[in-house]
């Protein structure tokens, strides 16, 4: 399975590839320890995931935490089981709602970035109940136990989680209940400061002692929705006890021999799929890996792809085609005959016929595999967080549309465009659907981008996993200009230039370039093997194993 793959690391990274039968690979170290501490106490790899996302919302707050969402993909070691743990808007939002509150601009009403009229239902807990009531072996109490304790005794703060909190404070500090929670210094605090959540802790310890729906139903509900009345927002208890996170079938599309895997719309998966879509038109394998032949039609067909997600991608209630009419191998290929090898194009979606976030891997000897990622959106989210219970809300109110055309528009009960989605890989070995790799990249739009861009280094070009999220990646933005990451081959920048190509570049990896995890399982006619782990050297990560 792996024979075709260069071991060599091409390039600048201060990580190695990591072989294991079991392995959690996270964006910071405590959080991978916390999901091989219940691999070690007999758990598999759903049970390591959780720990590893209760134990990221205390260590990485400034991207993901108990008010935030959730969406998974899990191997159970024969299927391919889809989870969408996204909020939905409180039932009291329409357009009228926020015309009323901020007025309009051009016949559009105005959209808050922060505070309470961002706040969508936090999903993440619900995601959590969902993957431990069908696969989860441990008890509840013990996947939050390595969290509580960080929580309660402290943790010194990693170097890139200080330099993000310090750079979202001046934006949040006054948003109500944010100074008290994420202040403990009165500013972010420095790299290798101690700070304690005894707020989050005891939301946590209340979580482990009656169970995940407390968190909608009991106490930490309550006191949501009495601060969100005292704030003015319409989040109300009625809209926390009314959700649930909802399982899904995922979506695919077979790319050189392999079939990759995305979560649905609402979120934009579908994009990395549709790229690729377009990209098997092409013989990559031909061209030089990082040629900027090569990155030009990658780019090409991701902005083809954009371009159709940001026109029809929404709540799949609300969406005039359906994924599969996006995939359609004949629409497909019209697109790609729409791709100049030699020039960058202008794009505009096509017609299908009518009919601050954190990712992390997981995988066990006995073949269970977890790709699971979660978010608060921008940062910290809202800015806005429950006294005394560390929840700190999301912001994904943002992710919906306010024109009133739009099939993303705002509506109670809606779920909004999201940007978050795990990743999966499989192939059929001996007449088998075989698992083969769990991944994402997190990072806003530049997800389904980071998941094109690994897969071609990966299937096109023999690239390892570490590799292949070493390598400078380009993202193409929402106005469909193009950036490349500081490292980018000047060479190669220069001649996407002289293509057509829009180029800014951009010093920020965390946020503008993402950051992903990698687990590839070596061989599944030999599972002794294990697995190969990468973790990306943008983040604090670490893949860890045994």
């Amino acid at each position: 399975m792996t024979q075709f793959f260069d071991w060599q690391t091409p390039y600048s990274t201060t990580r190695l590839p990591v072989f294991a039968r079991n392995l959690v690979s996270t964006s910071h170290p405590l959080a991978a320890q916390a999901g091989l501490r219940m691999l070690w106490q007999g758990g598999n790899a759903v049970d390591a995931a959780l720990a590893a996302a209760a134990t990221l919302t205390v260590v990485e707050p400034v991207s993901c935490g108990l008010g935030g969402d959730a969406f998974a993909l899990v191997w159970d070691g024969a299927k391919l089981h889809g989870l969408n743990a996204s909020g939905v808007a409180p039932a009291a939002w329409n357009l009228d709602y926020f015309r009323r509150r901020y007025g309009e601009l051009n016949g559009i009403a105005q959209q808050p970035e922060r505070g309470w009229d961002t706040v969508t239902v936090p999903g993440v807990i619900a995601g959590w109940e969902a993957l431990h009531q069908r696969f989860g072996s441990l008890p509840f109490a013990d996947l939050m136990a390595p969290a509580i304790e960080l929580a309660e005794r402290g943790h010194a703060v990693a170097s890139i989680v200080a330099r993000k909190w310090a750079a979202a404070v001046p934006a949040l500090r006054n948003q109500p209940g944010f100074a008290e929670a994420f202040m403990p210094y009165g500013r972010a605090p420095n790299v290798s400061e101690r700070v304690c959540l005894p707020g989050h802790a005891a939301t946590l310890r209340l979580l482990a002692q009656q169970g995940p729906r407390a968190f909608y139903e009991g106490e930490s509900a309550a006191r949501m929705a009495a601060f969100a009345h005292e704030g003015q927002g319409a989040l109300t208890l009625e809209d926390l006890r009314d959700y649930r996170a909802t399982w899904v079938e995922p979506v695919s599309q077979d790319y050189r021999g392999y079939t990759v895997h995305e979560l649905p719309p609402n979120g934009q998966g579908i994009a990395a799929l549709i790229a690729l879509g377009l990209l098997e038109q092409f013989d990559m394998a031909a061209l030089a890996c990082d040629s900027a032949a090569s990155q030009h039609l990658q780019i090409e067909a991701m902005k083809l792809a954009f371009a159709d997600v940001y026109r029809y991608v929404a709540d799949p209630r609300a969406m005039e085609v359906t994924p599969e009419q996006m995939l359609d191998p004949a629409y497909l290929a019209a697109r790609a005959k729409r791709i100049d090898p030699c020039r960058a194009s202008p794009v505009e979606s096509g017609m299908p016929k009518a009919g601050g976030t954190i990712y992390l891997a997981a995988a066990d000897e006995r073949g269970m595999m977890v790709s699971f990622i979660q978010s608060n959106y921008m940062g910290f989210g809202s800015g806005v967080v429950v006294p005394h219970t560390g929840i700190a809300l999301q912001n994904r109110g943002c992710g919906f549309s306010f024109d009133p055309r739009s099939p993303n528009c705002v509506e109670g009960g809606k779920r909004p465009f999201h940007t978050i989605i795990p990743a999966f890989v499989t192939q059929h070995v001996e007449g088998r659907q075989q698992a083969v790799m769990s991944f994402g990249v997190m990072g806003g739009d530049m997800q389904p981008q980071g998941h094109l861009q690994s897969i071609v280094r990966m299937l096109d070009y023999g690239q390892q996993p570490q590799a292949a999220c070493d390598a400078p990646r380009w993202k193409v933005q929402r106005n469909f200009t193009l950036a490349l990451e500081a490292t980018f081959d000047t060479s190669t920048a220069s001649a996407l230039r002289q293509m057509g190509h829009c180029i800014a570049s951009f010093d920020d990896p965390y946020m503008d370039f993402g950051s992903g995890q990698y687990i590839w399982r070596l061989d599944p006619r030999d599972p002794e093997r294990g697995y190969v782990a990468a973790s990306d050297s943008r983040r604090d990560g670490l893949a860890a194993g045994f």
